[in-house]
């Protein structure tokens, strides 16, 4: 009897089931059969500057020699530096370090809510979201979202979550009331399309919420960190939040996330009201404080708006060429979608097959996520294999 490896982790992938990588460098991936694979889905945005880049290997190698993990019972002198480092660079006055963007985003919330509440309206804890978000996967930050798909049978209530249309700030104005606590978007929508916002809709959010007394939070987790050439994304519509939730781009690859909170917020978080035993500790702050070197360097972000804009425009090409198969292109930066007249399913399964990553998402898009630091003849590769799997669909 043979026994599939795969039996023994539960099975909610669907992974290529032949389709094993057994190391990478840069952008690209080398499989078990030795096939290569150009990677523009870079683990869903997390593989920043792609995969075995120098600077974070000997950052990692550094600290593994000298201590892994004392837990924040103990202060951790690279968290801190890394904490000082995001805090100079954002609108924040303080950070909590989490292990994921999920964490991420929990804490956010929950510092909202304890604003309201140290602050004498304890009945302000409901949280207003937007259609075809996407917050994560534990039981809040799917509520948060309101995605019937991911909610199925695992939430027994709203959680205290009020969801409106995208795009419509009369549909915000009307959802606010007593008991609002504060509003939670992604600037440029990701899971469920690569929808940036409008800079008019984001300014006019801003001002309702001063206006209402509550507050904003972006989740940042897949657009921030420098994927929208901002180092922020809220930084290109110059609207700031007073709560933000960062991950994935932020470790390289190394599990990290970050809830960013203005002074105001983040003081009603005392001791005994939150907590991580990993979060932020010696390996990842190292990694992370490596990848904000990367990330400052003075040609990095102005290096993602000049190959975001480069790829738009050979992808809009493309869109001109194969009208019946797609419909439009979207994005900021390096986070581009093709929406599709044809399957995304079939798309970036034919990519695959011809050697490109890509990945699926919400509104029939696929996604294309390269490293910040791709080079153009990567691109180009790219734009060629998207261009030969779409003429061999019209063939």
């Amino acid at each position: 009897m043979v026994i599939d490896s795969r039996d023994a982790l539960w099975p909610n992938y669907n992974p290529p089931r032949d389709l094993i990588f057994t190391h990478g460098k840069g952008c690209e991936l080398f499989s078990e059969q030795g096939d290569v694979y150009l990677d523009f889905l870079s683990g869903i945005a997390v593989t920043s500057f792609g995969h075995a880049h120098p600077h974070l290997i000997a950052a990692l190698n550094e600290q593994a020699g000298q201590l892994w993990h004392v837990s924040n019972l103990f202060r951790i002198p690279a968290a801190e530096r890394l904490a000082q480092r995001l805090v100079k660079e954002s609108f924040a006055d303080n950070i909590f370090f989490a292990n994921s963007g999920a964490e991420a985003v929990e804490a956010g919330l929950k510092a909202m809510r304890s604003y309201h509440a140290t602050n004498g309206n304890p009945e302000r804890t409901r949280i207003i979201g937007f259609d075809n978000s996407f917050h994560g996967r534990t039981i809040t930050t799917v509520a948060a979202a309101g995605n019937k798909s991911h909610m199925q049978n695992f939430i027994p209530s709203d959680q205290g979550f009020d969801h409106i249309e995208w795009g419509n700030i009369g549909s915000l104005r009307d959802a606010i009331n007593s008991s609002t606590a504060g509003v939670l978007l992604e600037p440029i929508q990701g899971e469920g399309g690569i929808r940036p916002a409008s800079k008019k809709y984001l300014v006019e959010i801003r001002k309702l919420c001063d206006k209402e007394g509550i507050l904003l939070m972006f989740d940042e987790v897949q657009c921030g960190v420098g994927r929208s050439g901002h180092l922020f994304a809220h930084q290109h519509y110059e609207v700031f939040p007073d709560v933000m939730a960062l991950a994935k781009g932020l470790g390289g690859g190394f599990p990290i996330g970050a809830c960013l909170t203005s002074n105001a917020v983040g003081e009603t978080m005392v001791v005994g009201t939150h907590g991580s035993t990993f979060g932020g500790n010696p390996l990842a702050a190292a990694v992370g404080n490596a990848v904000m070197d990367l990330l400052l360097d003075e040609e990095c972000l102005a290096g993602v708006i000049r190959k975001g804009e480069y790829l738009y425009g050979r992808l809009s090409s493309l869109q001109s060429k194969y009208p019946n198969a797609i419909e439009s292109i979207h994005g900021l930066g390096l986070m581009i979608g093709i929406k599709c007249k044809i399957s995304n399913t079939d798309f970036v399964s034919a990519l695959r097959d011809r050697g490109l990553l890509a990945g699926e998402c919400g509104s029939n898009m696929v996604r294309l996520l390269p490293p910040l630091n791709i080079e153009d003849a990567y691109l180009d590769k790219a734009v060629s294999i998207v261009d030969s799997v779409l003429e061999n669909i019209r063939g």
